[in-house]
C-alpha cells in the first residue's frame, strides 16, 4: 500500500499557480486600451468596447487570481491581484462614464495617480526580489504613471502617446512572464527566460537544522541501494556525516528516526544505549524518496 507524504499537513496549495491567467488578463486588457492612447475608437462605441475588456479581462481574471493566491496562502500575489482588480474595475467605470459623456472629477483622478505612482514604487523594489522580469514589469507601471502626472501637473495630453507606448510595453511583459509560467515546465527548457532577481533578501536564520537527520537518510539509503537491507556499522555512519557536514552528534537523531519508524537500529547491549548498527526500513526509503527524490510528482 502506498502511503504518500504530506508535510504540509494539508496546509499547502489549494489550487495551482493561478498568475498566469491574471498575467493574461492584464495583457489583452491592455493591448484593449492601447488603440485609444492613438486617438483610435474614441467613440461612444469604443469606450463601452474598452471598458467590456477592463471588466472581464483586466478586473475577472485578476480578481479572481488574487482570490486563489490568497486560497494558496501567498499574501503577496493576493493582495497585489487582488487590488489590480479593483483598479481595473475603476477604468471600466471611467470607460463606461466617458461613453456616456460623464468626466471623472480631474483632481480626485490626479490625487489617485500620486498615490498610485508612490504604491507602485515600493511594488518595484519587492518585484525585484522575484525575477528581472517581474521587476521590469513594475517598471512600465511606473512610467505609465509617471506619464499621467506629467498630463496631470500640465492639465494637457502631451504624455497619451507615450502612455499607448508603456502600456502595449506592460502587456507585453506580462504575456512573456505568463508563457514563463505556462511554457516552460511543458517544453522541460527555459524559452521564455524570466531571469535573476534584481535584489538578493538577506538568508532568514533557520529556525531546524536539517543538515545532521538529510545526510543521515541520504548516506543510509545509498547503503540500501548498494546492499539492500544490510545495516551500516555505526562507526562508518559517524564517519561519513563528519565528512559532509564535520563533527556531530547523530545519536539523538538516530533514536528519534527509529522511535518514528523510518529506521531500524541494533544494539551493542541489552539496555539498549548503545548503537552497533542502523538502517532504513521501508517507510524511511519511501519517506526519503518522497521528499527528496519527489517520487510523486511528474
Amino acid at each position: 500500500m502506498i502511503k504518500k507524504v504530506d508535510i504540509l499537513g494539508g496546509h499547502g496549495h489549494v489550487f495551482g499557480n493561478p498568475a498566469p491567467m491574471g498575467l493574461l488578463g492584464l495583457a489583452i486588457a491592455s493591448f484593449a486600451l492601447v488603440p485609444m492612447t492613438f486617438g483610435l475608437g474614441l467613440t461612444e462605441e469604443g469606450f463601452r468596447t474598452a471598458a467590456i475588456y477592463c471588466l472581464l479581462f483586466g478586473a475577472g481574471c485578476q480578481l479572481l487570481t488574487g482570490l486563489m493566491d490568497f486560497a494558496n496562502k501567498n499574501t503577496f500575489g493576493g493582495v497585489i491581484f487582488t487590488t489590480f482588480a479593483f483598479m481595473w474595475m475603476k477604468n471600466a467605470w471611467e470607460f463606461d462614464s466617458l461613453a456616456k459623456q460623464l468626466i471623472p472629477d480631474h483632481n480626485i483622478t490626479a490625487a489617485v495617480d500620486y498615490l498610485l505612482f508612490f504604491v507602485f514604487l515600493i511594488l518595484t523594489y519587492g518585484f525585484g526580489f522575484f525575477t528581472r522580469n517581474l521587476f521590469l514589469f513594475l517598471v512600465t507601471i511606473d512610467l505609465i504613471y509617471v506619464c499621467k502626472i506629467i498630463n496631470a501637473v500640465t492639465q494637457t495630453h502631451i504624455m497619451t502617446k507615450p502612455i499607448g507606448i508603456f502600456t502595449a510595453l506592460m502587456g507585453l511583459m506580462a504575456l512573456i512572464i505568463a508563457f514563463g509560467s505556462l511554457i516552460n515546465p511543458v517544453a522541460g527548457v527555459e524559452i521564455f527566460k524570466d531571469g535573476p532577481p534584481i535584489f538578493k533578501a538577506k538568508k532568514k536564520k533557520a529556525m531546524f537544522d536539517f543538515s545532521i537527520r538529510y545526510n543521515i537518510f541520504e548516506i543510509l539509503y545509498f547503503q540500501w541501494k548498494e546492499n539492500a537491507f544490510k545495516p551500516m556499522p555505526i562507526e562508518e555512519l559517524e564517519s561519513k556525516v563528519k565528512e559532509k557536514i564535520g563533527d556531530q552528534n547523530i545519536i539523538p537523531d538516530l533514536f528519534y528516526l527509529m522511535d518514528y519508524g523510518c529506521a531500524v537500529l541494533t544494539f551493542a547491549d541489552e539496555e539498549k544505549s548503545k548503537i552497533r548498527e542502523v538502517r532504513l526500513n521501508s517507510a524511511g526509503i519511501d519517506l526519503y524518496e518522497q521528499l527528496v527524490l519527489k517520487k510523486y510528482e511528474f
